[in-house]
């Protein structure tokens, strides 16, 4: 019973959620993360870490960037929590969003050639000049 009540207590946090979920579609570096959810690479690491620790996620690193996906192998009750989860979450307008904040986040990496700290923060700018219609606010 302790290791659900871990699980849930993980899981109650809407950010680690949302990277759950993100993830749950395909490999994700760092800064795509951080580009979707508008949050610093320290939050975005800390998440990822504790999502890490409690077997739902691996990490690779190529170069300076690091990598996470779902682990292959989850556990029973891990992939039980996952399932369930999206299922629930499949119509959430908040993870819609992120999905297509992580479609523009990459179609801007293609254009650049580049995923990297410095794109990271172009897309930032660009997606904050967006927002306000094209004026910097």
């Amino acid at each position: 019973m302790k290791e659900i009540t871990e699980i849930f207590k993980l899981l109650s946090d809407e950010s680690r959620l949302r990277i759950l979920m993100l993830l749950e579609k395909r490999e994700l570096c760092v800064c795509q993360i951080m580009g979707v959810l508008n949050m610093s690479q320290s939050l975005i690491s800390r998440n990822l870490s504790l999502l890490a620790k409690a077997g739902f996620l691996v990490g690779r690193r190529d170069g300076k960037l690091m990598f996470y996906r779902i682990k292959k192998n989850l556990t029973k009750e891990n992939m039980l929590v996952l399932s369930v989860l999206k299922e629930l979450l499949k119509d959430d307008r908040v993870l819609l969003k992120d999905i297509e904040s992580l479609t523009e986040c990459e179609d801007f990496q293609k254009r650049t050639g580049k995923c990297d700290m410095e794109t990271f923060k172009a897309f930032m700018k660009q997606k904050k000049k967006k927002r306000s219609g094209g004026r910097y606010v």
